[in-house]
């Protein structure tokens, strides 16, 4: 995979783009497999909305293949070349990481974001997707062999674990001799277990409680927009946001108009004293008083909590603090605010007048995404291509010694 020219990769790319168009009416059958699966076992109704390989899931997954394919091909490319004093020339290539195993849950489309990127970005990859998804997961990954196989690739360069046993976890996370990284895609337990119990790097994707901060002064019909968006757009992601601070110069303004949009959509608020207070006298809103709890909470579900700030100051510092550093925005008319927000919010991705929705890497231009990592280090925010790949130094020269 890692020798494999660009051609040969984005063949294997449109091919498997092709075969999920063509595979539509198949794939949902299996899906429904596991739906009917999910719901006779009680899962909860965002969970099963993740599973759902939709007509159009399944489109936004073809067309990620083929944005892959016309994006450049970055492995092999040298970067910042400098001659040196003693004669030689220093510079980085890019390369694949290798093998990677991605764990992960609920949603099948999955499959294809970390197929289609291992195969863009040169590696090899082991893929285990979660129980409630096998007969998706195991019907998408044959798609993934029949592409690789039709652009004479090596078949198992992509390979799904074909057992739901929790076992095969604990063995794929431990054998740093077969596997370069580790990628877990879910709920918190399985991240903090992995990162707990793994012999074999981690770039983890913890859980997304985002916020939206609406800031003194701002357009409130924009504001308004934006922070449904953020919240209503879609309950079960990890970019939607789960916050909602408001400047206290606003609030009077903006909360009633917010308020009633997510009365009409059913949104429960948890709102400290003061924003309830104004939220009172929307007609149908539910509202209950936030805990200290509800600050950390990634509900993935219609709930929402509401915290009236002073400023930015306090928005800023209420981010840093509850937050899970993975994406915040500030909705806002003041240039400076808006630069000192960027500045000083500690999260994968920051945004100003944008709704957190955003935050993915299809939207990014990345093509697909591997993750949202909320690591420091290496990959961060939607991991793609290059959040695949490592550097290493190269030295060309013409017979120089060191003296």
């Amino acid at each position: 995979m890692a020798k494999a020219p660009a051609a040969i990769k984005n063949k294997a790319l449109k091919a498997l783009a092709r075969l999920l168009r063509e595979n539509v009416d198949a794939l949902q059958i299996d899906n429904a497999r596991d739906l009917e699966r999910a719901r006779a076992a009680g899962l909860a109704e965002p969970m099963v909305d993740r599973l759902k390989l939709s007509p159009k899931v399944l489109e936004t997954c073809a067309e990620g293949c083929e944005q892959l394919a016309a994006m450049p091909d970055i492995i092999g490319e040298i970067l910042g070349m400098k001659q040196q004093p003693s004669g030689i020339r220093v510079g980085q290539m890019r390369v694949p990481i290798g093998v990677f195993g991605m764990i992960y849950e609920s949603r099948p489309n999955v499959t294809i974001e970390a197929a289609s990127l291992s195969i863009k970005s040169g590696n090899a990859c082991i893929l285990r997707g979660g129980s409630e998804a096998i007969d998706s997961n195991k019907a998408l990954a044959k798609l993934v062999q029949q592409a690789l196989a039709e652009a004479g690739l090596p078949q198992d360069a992509v390979q799904l674990v074909q057992t739901t046993d929790r076992e095969a976890v604990g063995q794929l996370i431990a054998m740093p001799q077969f596997v370069d990284v580790i990628i877990p895609r879910g709920g918190k337990g399985l991240i903090e277990r992995i990162s707990r119990d793994a012999k074999v790097p981690v770039i983890k994707h913890l859980d997304g409680n985002c916020h939206t901060y609406v800031d003194d002064p701002c357009d409130v019909p924009m504001a308004v927009k934006v922070a449904d968006n953020a919240k209503t757009n879609k309950y079960s992601p990890c970019n939607a946001s789960e916050g909602l601070l408001v400047a206290r110069g606003v609030a009077a303004e903006f909360l009633p108009k917010i308020g009633a949009v997510y009365a009409a959509k059913g949104v429960e608020m948890r709102g400290c004293p003061e924003s309830l207070a104004i939220l009172q006298s929307v007609a149908g809103a539910q509202l209950v008083p936030a805990t200290e709890q509800d600050w950390s909470e990634e509900y993935l579900a219609p709930i929402i909590s509401v915290k009236i700030v002073a400023g930015l100051d306090e928005a800023i510092a209420h981010i840093n603090h509850y937050s899970s550093h993975h994406t915040d925005a500030i909705l806002t008319t003041n240039h400076v605010h808006a630069q000192r927000f960027l500045r000083e919010v500690d999260s994968a991705s920051v945004m100003v007048n944008a709704s957190t929705r955003f935050a993915d890497g299809f939207e990014y231009g990345l093509g697909a995404e591997i993750g949202i990592s909320t690591d420091k280090f290496h990959a961060r925010g939607p991991v793609g291509i290059e959040g695949l790949t490592s550097l290493k130094y190269v030295v060309l020269g013409e017979g120089e010694v060191r003296g």
